[in-house]
């Protein structure tokens, strides 16, 4: 079994685009897609009407969450101008995605922490704001009672992978569309993947064993970079270009 593993695609299509012609030329037919498809400032419908004619699997993040369980006004910048650009029919398929799922029996999905979509599991900020690889007990605590073999993950958009010691592999594949983002929870911090690339992951089984290859994939960042400034996000517009921002 090959599993390619996508995530927070945030509505850059061209990473998008960019990752699925990878992962086609590896000749990897089956993609999971682990949310956060569709807020920012880029291009949501588009995004989505990539993502509802893929042959995929998908669960929702936080930030799709937010374009269905809350009136726009009351929305985030990242999410307002996402929603407005949805007609009812795609917010419909969103509705219908869950949020966690088991794939083919082995392999368990979520976005953050299988009970909180909105919680770091495999990295943890500290009171300074520094984030870091998260304490294996905590780790594992949020595994608990999960049977599958392979856990996947995404919400920080830092690739991870975490050998659990009964031997379950857990594995963040990165961000495909944001390199790197604010936030204010549980302390102020900073994201940063440190380049522009649009990243995934690869997750084989052999010989009873599941092995991760994390990609790193080149695609037009600059034009991205340029809607977003255009549509007024300069921060992310200099994550997209350049992988920090600072």
């Amino acid at each position: 079994m090959r599993i390619a593993v996508i995530a927070d695609v945030h509505g850059n299509y061209l990473a998008l685009e960019a990752v699925l012609a990878d992962i086609h030329a590896l000749d990897i037919t089956d993609i999971v897609n682990l949310g956060d498809m569709l807020s920012g400032p880029l291009d949501a419908r588009r995004t989505i009407e990539i993502l509802m004619n893929l042959d995929a699997v998908h669960v929702l993040g936080n930030h799709d969450r937010y374009l269905l369980d809350r009136p726009p006004e009351k929305m985030g910048s990242w999410d307002r101008p996402a929603h407005a650009a949805l007609d009812a029919a795609q917010l419909d398929w969103l509705r219908g995605q869950p949020m966690t799922r088991v794939f083919r029996d082995q392999v368990f999905l979520c976005h953050a922490t299988p009970g909180n979509d909105e919680v770091y599991w495999l990295d943890i900020v500290h009171p300074d704001g520094a984030v870091a690889l998260s304490p294996l007990d905590r780790i594992e605590q949020f595994a608990l009672g999960l049977t599958q073999s392979l856990i996947l993950c995404a919400h920080t958009h830092l690739a991870r992978a975490v050998r659990l010691r009964d031997g379950r592999l857990i594995v963040n594949p990165g961000s495909v569309g944001s390199p790197g983002f604010r936030d204010k929870h549980p302390y102020p911090h900073v994201v940063e993947a440190g380049t522009p690339h649009a990243r995934y992951a690869i997750l084989e089984l052999a010989n009873g064993a599941w092995q991760v290859t994390f990609r790193h994939v080149a695609y037009d960042h600059q034009a991205m970079a340029s809607l977003a400034r255009r549509n007024g996000q300069p921060e992310l517009a200099q994550a997209i270009a350049s992988g920090w921002l600072r």
